[in-house]
């Protein structure tokens, strides 16, 4: 933020850290063990008298110090280098904190270079008292700078006290601090007899090479357990959250520690290998792989060091960005007139994608690059366009600690993800997605007021019923709509008739074979666990079917019809009319007949964040590609292996593993229930949106191709936060229910994540996803017409029996849904493919659009003129 970096865009900052640095460890920590070998091993050749030994351990010390002097040198002051030009923040940090400790750790160096020069040179011309000193020394000084170098490393990762206090001993004696010292010391050992197996092997005399190699083998096997008790009281010292990030928040780092173990085992196994009597055919290549095996393991733990730091350089005090997050609020002002470097201080249309070049530089170039070896940015966002990337930078930092959060308006991060997409990935923006909607030719069934006998009132239970067509990679929402239907026998008191008669439902031509165009059928076994025949649901119905009368709500009901959106012409329909019918079953006489839609949709733009596009005509459905992002996505996330049962043709339901109400699926209590799960994760990446925010999942945008919000609210401007509250607001909702039910995860998905429509988390009340849903009657009080500006949000009908769906109006005959329509298509209602396609029973009963019997047409039912009687609800006669 203050400072200008090295740009390397081909590579990104962080590989060349990465490799000089674990290139440096593994030399330097040879250096420790190594000098110790020496001395000991000069000590058992004195000792027993070995000319030979004595001869290994001289031309040992030529090797070693080429190696661990003149490169490790080298290699040291390139860390120097590439840390002052690649995070130049973070070095000046720990200078300026630690300049003594670096002082003194280059004093201790210059004591390493010095004594190893005189056990070089010296050797077989000094008394071996003295040489043996001198190597002691080196050793000692060797030993000296690790130690000083891990108090002033480990406090990046652990800072202790020294986060608040500053204080120079509270920084090098941080937690980590002894645990660090004595596994470095130990890795140290290892490496001393990994590198000696090299040597040791090119010694001439057999019986020599025998004694060196079998030291060689102690050192390493004996270094191995101590390796790892000292590793498990590393991991015990690591703050509870790095340390859960370590192992279970990061899948990054899981491959390395999954490895480490592994490949010190090798060690373990290939060194024992060592001690047997092998051809040097054998021992050499052996020996050579061992080295590998030893920089695997530095690698590793370097890896694993390192990344358990994100999204910090420096714990708590800088980000991998550079910027510190104390001088980083609030994270939502704008960036680039904070950084003194940035050529453009704001965002216009014309520099908007060079202002996100800079934004780049500043927040992302330090640890992505470009098609390069480490993180490749393209290979994280190639896929997906600005939408998603957006949504990617600003759940930054929010639930997986990868990252730090993003700094800057919104403004600045469209800019970027703008960059991101169209000049680093060679993508074009994104554009709405504008369907093109025809009229469709509706007829209006026959009604005679004067002679009819009956009257037939249908809806779709839930407005809209969504479906994921992903059927062959999961489902959550599987076909399966619901119809309700009651049959009002007209007269003076009109009676709602509940047996005698059959209603039965029938899809239009085009609709009868939905297993044509989905894969439900196909996976079913593996989805739900049966098999029904194609184009029937689990419960056996069909496109074609009759209702049967619910003694509980008392209406006629059809639950589970498989209608789909594609008709077999090859056209995207989300409304398809259904006539349902009521006949005598004593005479076989038709006595009501109208339509109904049952409104079902696959609009979700999933595509947007996983890649992949529409499944169906550029509009809707959800694609394989797309779904098995999804996938890829929650298995790295969750620890599942959901993809590839997908790929084995054993895809799964979600509610399998999550709890669902819509489907009373219990599932696993423990876990989140679906909806809690989808929008709290969700949310903290589409934070700070309008109303758009909810039609990237429902079918609600205003050019999409279903445009399911189609009732008089809509028509008035009132959308979905009226009612459910801003994405923040309503996954709050359903979170806080989670949580008071003792669900870990809800806290988690709620942490960073604020609400809109008052002012704090604990003013939300918790709900039941799918049971309690907003009241009616907080707008429309006693019946009434809403005020303008009133919101029927955090107010909550107790349970299933105060959904709008299932009340009845006063006499409790007749459902509220019957006479006002269905949720979200409630009269007057107004339907993209044609104007009165959800008000055919209005239309059809009193010729107009409107709630049954408004405007005084109580003759609808009723024979004879009512005279202002208000007994189905207060205030239902108006002028």
């Amino acid at each position: 933020m203050d400072y200008p970096v090295w740009q390397i865009a081909a590579t990104g900052g962080g590989f060349w850290i990465a490799l000089i640095a674990t290139v440096h460890v593994f030399v330097a920590h040879f250096a420790v063990g190594g000098g110790l070998f020496l001395v000991l091993t000069e000590t058992k050749g004195h000792r027993e008298n070995s000319p030979a030994i004595l001869d290994y351990v001289k031309s040992h010390t030529t090797f070693f110090l080429l190696l661990t002097m003149v490169f490790g040198g080298l290699s040291g002051v390139a860390i120097w280098f590439t840390i002052a030009v690649l995070s130049p923040g973070g070095t000046l940090t720990l200078v300026n904190a630690f300049v003594w400790g670096w002082a003194t750790e280059w004093t201790f160096f210059l004591g390493e270079i010095a004594a190893l020069l005189i056990y070089h040179y010296s050797f077989g011309k000094m008394a071996p008292r003295d040489h043996l000193r001198v190597g002691w020394l080196y050793f000692i000084f060797a030993w000296l700078s690790l130690l000083t170098i891990n108090g002033i490393i480990g406090v990046m990762l652990t800072p202790g006290a020294w986060a608040t206090t500053n204080d120079f001993w509270d920084g090098m004696f941080n937690p980590s601090f002894w645990p660090s010292l004595f596994f470095r010391s130990f890795l140290a050992f290892l490496l001393a007899g990994l590198f000696g197996f090299v040597t040791a092997v090119r010694v001439k005399e057999p019986a020599a090479r025998e004694r060196v190699v079998r030291s060689c083998v102690m050192w390493a096997v004996l270094s191995l357990p101590l390796l790892a008790l000292s590793g498990w009281w590393y991991l015990t010292v690591l703050p509870p959250s790095t340390l859960d990030f370590i192992l279970r928040g990061s899948a990054e780092i899981t491959p390395y520690l999954q490895a480490l173990p592994v490949i010190a085992v090798a060690v373990g196994v290939f060194a024992l290998l060592m001690a047997v009597r092998l051809p040097l055919s054998v021992r050499t290549p052996v020996a050579a792989l061992l080295l590998v095996l030893g920089f695997g393991v530095v690698g590793a733990f370097e890896y694993i060091r390192e990344a358990g730091r994100r999204p910090f350089i420096i714990q708590e005090r800088l980000w991998s960005t550079g910027i510190a997050p104390a001088r980083a609020e609030p994270l939502s002002d704008p960036f680039l007139p904070r950084a003194a470097w940035a050529r453009n201080k704001d965002v216009t249309a014309e520099n908007r994608l060079d202002a996100g070049r800079e934004l780049y530089a500043f927040q992302c170039l330090s640890c992505h690059s470009l098609s390069g070896p480490m993180k490749d940015i393209r290979r994280y966002t190639g896929h997906i366009g600005n939408e998603g990337v957006a949504a990617y930078i600003i759940g930054q930092g929010r639930l997986f600690k990868q990252m730090p959060p993003f700094v800057g308006s919104p403004a600045e991060r469209d800019a970027l993800a703008a960059y991101i997409t169209s000049t680093v990935n060679g993508r074009p923006l994104d554009k709405p997605v504008v369907a093109d909607i025809k009229t469709l030719p509706l007829d209006i069934p026959a009604f005679a007021p004067d002679t009819a006998s009956h009257l037939l009132l249908s809806w779709c239970t839930l407005g809209l019923k969504c479906i994921t067509d992903a059927d062959g990679f999961f489902t959550f929402l599987p076909p399966g709509s619901a119809v309700g239907a009651v049959l009002i026998r007209r007269d003076v008191v009109p009676e709602v008739v509940t047996d005698g008669v059959e209603i039965t439902y029938a899809a239009p031509e085009g609709f009868k074979h939905p297993s044509r165009h989905v894969d439900f059928w196909k996976y079913a076994p593996s989805l739900i666990g049966k098999e029904p025949k194609p184009d029937q649901s689990a419960g056996g119905k069909g496109l074609d079917g009759s209702l049967a009368y619910n003694e509980k709500s008392k209406t006629f009901e059809a639950a589970g019809i498989p209608v789909v959106p594609y008709a077999d012409d090859g056209s995207v329909n989300p409304y398809p009319l259904f006539t349902l019918t009521a006949t005598d079953k004593a005479t076989g006489q038709v006595v009501a007949q109208t339509k109904t839609v049952l409104p079902v949709s696959t609009e979700m733009s999933c595509w947007k964040c996983h890649g992949g596009a529409f499944r169906k005509g550029g509009v809707t459905g959800i694609a394989g590609g797309t779904a098995e992002g999804i996938l890829t996505v929650h298995d790295k996330r969750s620890g599942t292996d959901l993809a590839a049962r997908a790929a084995a043709g054993q895809p799964v339901m979600c509610q399998s593993c999550h709890p669902d109400a819509l489907f009373d699926a219990a599932a696993d209590p423990k876990r989140l229930n679906l909806s809690a799960a989808m929008h709290g994760f969700h949310v903290n990446y589409m934070t700070g949106q309008g109303e758009d925010a909810c039609a990237n999942c429902h079918p609600d945008s205003h050019t999409g191709v279903t445009r399911c919000l189609r009732d008089n609210h809509s028509a008035k401007g009132i959308g979905c936060a009226s009612c459910h509250g801003y994405l923040e607001d309503h996954a709050l909702s359903v979170l806080r229910s989670e949580q008071a039910a003792g669900k870990e995860r809800a806290e988690i998905f709620m942490k960073n994540i604020r609400p809109r429509l008052v002012p704090q988390t604990a003013d939300i009340n918790p709900r039941l996803a799918w049971i309690q849903e907003p009241d009616c009657l907080t707008c429309h009080k006693d019946f009434t017409m809403a005020e303008r500006d009133a919101k029927a949000f955090n107010v909550w009908v107790k349970d299933r029996s105060g959904l709008y769906r299932s009340r009845k109006e006063d006499t409790g005959n007749v459902p509220c849904i019957a006479c006002h329509g269905a949720p979200h298509a409630t009269y007057v209602a107004n339907n993209a493919y044609g104007k009165n396609r959800d008000n055919v029973q209005p239309i059809q009963y009193m010729g107009f659009s409107g709630v049954i019997g408004s405007k005084g047409r109580c003759d609808v039912c009723h024979t004879v003129e009512m005279e202002g009687s208000e007994v189905h609800h207060p205030n239902m006669v108006r002028e």
